[in-house]
Formats: structure tokens, sequence, C-alpha cells
């Protein structure tokens, strides 16, 4: 097959190239599973993070980051992290499967915690390991 595309274009490398790397783009695809792909605490961090990401500071202490697959789930997790304690949600993309929480370490954690416990319980979503910086 890759031979008769060679030929086909007159040996031409560079157009055989631009063919065999449309070809790869074109194959490539992303399937994704239902699982929690980062869990992770930003503790205590200055406060020129939070103005860069476009979250307000105001005696909170913490950043927590969840990104989901798929995208939806992070409403769900959105969701649990509200019920479970203090947090506020920063900033949540159904899209991208982002979700941006703040509060005090403690209660970012316990949330974060109780989105990856629950959506692995409720939905069977594959967990990730929570890690904290």
């Amino acid at each position: 097959m890759v031979q008769r595309i060679y030929f086909e274009l007159g040996g031409d490398y560079m157009a055989f190239q631009e063919v065999i790397d449309a070809k790869q783009r074109i194959i490539q695809e992303f399937v994704p599973g239902k699982q929690v792909t980062i869990a992770h605490v930003i503790a205590n961090p200055k406060p020129d993070l939070f103005r860069k990401m476009g979250l307000e500071e105001k005696g909170r202490n913490a950043i927590g980051i969840l990104t989901i697959t798929p995208g939806e789930g992070t409403i769900i997790a959105a969701d649990i992290a509200s019920k479970s304690g203090d947090i506020e949600i920063g900033f949540i993309d159904r899209f991208s499967g982002a979700l941006l929480i703040t509060g005090d370490v403690s209660a970012v954690e316990s949330a974060l915690r109780s989105v990856i416990e629950g959506l692995q319980r409720i939905l069977g979503f594959f967990p990730t390991d929570l890690t904290r910086s």
C-alpha cells in the first residue's frame, strides 16, 4: 500500500511524506474511558497563581484540580465536591473535563477524595491517586 502511494506520486518524497502524515492524523483518535485522570491539591499557592487562573483568593489557601473523562463527569464531580464541604467551584468545563475548586487545604483534599470515591462507586469510574504539591 505504502509503495503504491509513493509510485502514484511519481517518487516525489515530499508529497509522499505529506500523504503519510495526513493519514497518521486521520488514524489517530481519542477514545475516553470513564476515569479521573488527575486529582491534585496545590496547598498554599502564591496569590499570583490565583489571579493568573482567574480565581478569587479571598482567604482560601488551596486549589484542587481534577480532569475527568468523559467531560460531562465534571458536572457530577462538581456536585459531589460542593456537597462534601466548604469549597468553592472556581471553574468547570464539561467539554474538556476540567474542574478547579478552592478552599482551605483540608476541605479541598476532602472534596477531591469524595469525588474520586463517588465517581468510582456510583458510576464505575477508574480512580487515580490524589497528589499534592
